[in-house]
């Protein structure tokens, strides 16, 4: 199978998707143009150990796996092997790197999880960074969502990475005998159950995390929204802060973070994910803007058929849904316009 690595969103989730349908097909995968159109094209340490992960579960033979490769061979040479194993981002960067050990944890899950086997994965690297799913939201949205498909796994955190210094650690625990995965129907999100909420810092003032925690509650309760909310005070080597809001449904959850950084207020980082949750809550889908593209692969892999509503349909959504077609031609229909709300619909009977 050949891939356009540059394809629609063109990023390291196209690349990872393709890794793990191969590492459970079997089948020998050449992506070329990988991450052509960003700043550092090619593979950056997160995305080198990723290929190098999937290698490893499923003894593929590896052609160029070096950091800035614009190209890949993967020819997996056994299904799947349950285990234990340990993937660090700075073993890639020869350095320190806070490269999120959220998407090296999706390239290898689902392979994981249908292997037959239990196993436990540490992985270490960036735990809380931009442009990646946090642990928290892998626990409360994305594991929770796969768990109603038949996947059962669970992951603890160890110490917290933030950028750029990383040195986070997560450890997951893949029962690996999923067997036949369920289809989901999620067109509709159901009533709410309950609003929750952390606002957590590593290696800073109190203070900081008590002012985000009052910024949210007070920005979810002028629109009538009463939520629980925590602090979390994060063992870390470096500095860093966050709040991450959930809404639990009767048939889904959905996760909204916001990080902060240099300048930024922390009533600032508070009132990005209150705002991005209260728009979720005034529409009517059922997945938040994230989980929607996480969810098509194992969708995809059901023995039923998955219908979900999602707030927006993203590059990220897109691109998965073309990728998963070149190995299961017309498996998923999205529906709807990019950057809007729509539907996707997965599975043989579509």
């Amino acid at each position: 199978m050949e891939i356009d690595g540059s394809y629609g969103e063109g990023g390291g989730q196209l690349l990872r998707t393709a890794l793990a349908i191969a590492a459970l097909t079997g089948e020998p995968l050449k992506v070329d143009r990988i991450r052509a159109g960003r700043r550092q094209p090619g593979l950056q340490p997160q995305h080198l150990t990723a290929v190098r992960a999937a290698a490893r579960i499923c003894n593929a033979l590896l052609e160029g796996d070096r950091l800035n490769s614009p190209q890949i061979v993967f020819a997996p040479q056994l299904p799947p092997q349950p285990g234990s194993y340990t993937f660090d981002v700075s073993q890639a960067a020869k350095r320190g790197s806070a490269g999120a050990v959220s998407l090296l944890l999706q390239t290898v899950l689902l392979p994981l999880a249908l292997a037959g086997g239990p196993s436990q994965v540490t992985l270490c690297g960036g735990t809380h960074v931009a442009w990646s799913p946090s642990f928290d939201y892998l626990k409360r949205v994305y594991l929770p969502a796969l768990a109603r498909m038949g996947i059962a796994a669970k992951i603890q955190i160890e110490k917290w990475g933030w950028y750029p210094v990383g040195g986070g650690e997560v450890k997951a625990t893949i029962a690996g005998e999923a067997g036949e995965l369920h289809g989901l129907d999620l067109v509709q999100r159901g009533s709410l159950l309950r609003i929750r909420g952390m606002s957590a810092s590593s290696n800073l003032p109190k203070h900081i995390r008590t002012r985000q925690e009052s910024a949210a509650l007070q920005a979810l309760r002028s629109r009538g929204v009463n939520a629980r909310i925590d602090q979390v005070d994060a063992p870390s080597k470096g500095q860093g802060t966050t709040v991450f809001l959930w809404a639990e449904s009767e048939n889904a959850s959905a996760g909204f973070t916001s990080l902060g950084e240099l300048g930024k207020p922390a009533e600032r980082v508070a009132e990005e994910a209150a705002g991005e949750l209260l728009a979720y809550l005034d529409g009517t889908a059922a997945l938040d803007r994230h989980v929607a593209d996480q969810l098509v692969l194992p969708a995809a892999l059901a023995s039923g058929a998955t219908d979900f509503t999602c707030e927006e349909i993203t590059s990220h959504l897109v691109t998965v849904a073309w990728v998963v077609n070149q190995f299961f031609p017309g498996r998923v229909h999205v529906e709807g316009v990019e950057g809007r709300p729509g539907r996707c619909r997965v599975g043989v009977d579509h």
